[in-house]
């Protein structure tokens, strides 16, 4: 279950509606549908939330790039719509590289020679191309709007949304479309 909702800035404050991300295949079509949000090329935030598991908040201002904040990159990995956000640019990754298993390299028949090195605490050593479990993205995304880095980081995901939609002054808004 997701939630997905845009939060559009106007003269006269906030405005919210929710939308369908079924038909976003790309990053840019996202951005495409924020900036149709706002004609005067105000600031848009999307705002995405998944089974209470992660959030995401996409801000476009104008024609910039869309500026990305993900609150648990692994979890939204497991995401459709978290995959959508996750670009290698925000990964940290050589965009168009290739990062799955090389599965020629790898020993499938349960020896020790295929299974993963520990570190010396007990706990698998991880995989230089996994997807971190922490925040990724633009985490100053909201700073002019009352929420630092800090406080952005701090957001659990099962209220982050309407913590953030409180702080911009935008949860009646958002409520009416939740």
């Amino acid at each position: 279950m997701y939630f997905a909702a845009l939060l559009a800035r106007t003269e006269d404050g906030w405005e919210a509606s929710d939308t369908e991300l079924d038909d976003v295949e790309t990053l840019s079509d996202l951005a495409d549908l924020a900036r149709e949000a706002s004609p005067e090329e105000d600031t848009v935030l999307v705002l995405i939330e998944q089974e209470d598991s992660w959030f995401g908040v996409v801000r476009v201002d104008g024609e910039e790039d869309p500026r990305i904040y993900v609150s648990d990159a692994a979890a939204a990995a497991r995401s459709a719509y978290g995959e959508l956000l996750l670009t290698d640019e925000l990964l940290g990754r050589e965009p168009g590289a290739d990062y799955g298993p090389d599965l020629d390299s790898l020993d499938l028949d349960g020896t020790e020679d295929g299974e993963s090195e520990e570190t010396e605490d007990g706990e698998e050593s991880p995989d230089g191309d996994a997807v971190p479990h922490s925040p990724v993205g633009d985490r100053e995304i909201l700073g002019d709007l009352g929420i630092g880095e800090k406080e952005l980081r701090a957001l659990d995901a099962n209220d982050a949304l309407g913590t953030i939609a409180e702080v911009l002054g935008a949860s009646e808004v958002l409520e009416t479309v939740r």
